[in-house]
């Protein structure tokens, strides 16, 4: 997963990290490990995904759990979830001024959905249109938006744990996307790999 392989790891970063590899995905999500920042906390773990959607990739991101036993005054806590999504979306949402706003909701919603316990969340959330001159004009208009965001999620005082966090964590990616969420009391089923 990325993490520290020695044997000293703390229990709580052990569980979290067992949740974070028995997760279930969404059908839309293609989820593989990759390496983790090693400067940042003494533990860490990072997962990245595409959303996938009739074969096209229509948005993605990444997901780092970094954990800190000694606790972390800016946190607030010894855990820190650290997101980036992004996804391509209508030319004409991009002059939309509440967009950003929008986009910020999508997360605190997704959280708020699956009774995530968390503090201090921070981000930011960036829109983004390309128009083509000269020799590329005949290129079409695209527009996209990028969301980076942390939250401390609050795995001591709570008996869910990360999955809850994993849980809003696919829902922002399949929202940035242009997915609807999953209706309350739908499992998502695993996808087969290849």
């Amino acid at each position: 997963m990325g993490a520290k392989t020695d044997l000293s790891q703390p229990q709580a970063f052990e569980r979290a990290l067992a949740e974070l590899r028995a997760a279930v995905w969404r059908p839309e999500l293609s989820v593989d490990e990759m390496p983790s920042p090693q400067r940042i906390a003494p533990y860490s773990a990072a997962i990245t995904a595409d959303v996938v959607v009739a074969g096209d990739e229509v948005g993605s991101g990444r997901l780092i759990l970094l954990h800190d036993p000694a606790g972390n005054a800016a946190w607030q806590g010894t855990f820190r979830c650290v997101t980036f999504a992004r996804a391509e979306v209508d030319p004409e949402m991009v002059t939309d001024p509440l967009l950003n706003t929008v986009g910020w909701s999508w997360l605190t919603e997704s959280l708020a959905n699956h009774e995530a316990a968390y503090v201090e969340p921070s981000g930011t959330v960036t829109s983004v249109s390309s128009e083509s001159f000269g020799q590329m004009s005949g290129d079409p208009a695209s527009a996209e938006v990028e969301i980076r965001a942390s939250w401390t999620p609050d795995l001591d005082g709570t008996t869910s744990g990360l999955t809850p966090h994993l849980g809003a964590w696919a829902d922002l990616l399949c929202t940035v996307a242009g997915l609807p969420p999953l209706p309350p009391g739908v499992v998502p089923m695993p996808s087969r790999r290849r």
